[in-house]
């Protein structure tokens, strides 16, 4: 794929340019972001494809559930991870 010079203004290429990690160039922080935001979207569509599906799956089946056991439920994952972190 041919590469495309893409006009930066440049009060935003100063800043860029201000946050470079040593050794790294202003092409190389370019490319590390827009892969971070292509893979930002990405997850984006799956999370509101999975959600569409969800809301689709309870319409179908007349199953839906409660906001306080989801919820619960999710402070339990998430306070399994922070322990499971803390002990690395």
């Amino acid at each position: 794929m041919k590469s495309k010079f893409i006009p930066i203004n440049s009060e935003l290429q100063l800043a860029a340019e201000a946050v470079l990690s040593k050794g790294e160039s202003l092409s190389q922080f370019i490319e590390a972001s827009l892969r971070q935001a292509i893979a930002h979207r990405q997850q984006q569509r799956e999370f509101l494809a999975y959600g569409i599906a969800s809301r689709d799956e309870a319409q179908r089946t007349g199953k839906y559930f409660d906001t306080h056991e989801v919820l619960a439920r999710l402070d339990g994952i998430l306070r399994t991870k922070q322990s499971d972190r803390q002990s690395d």
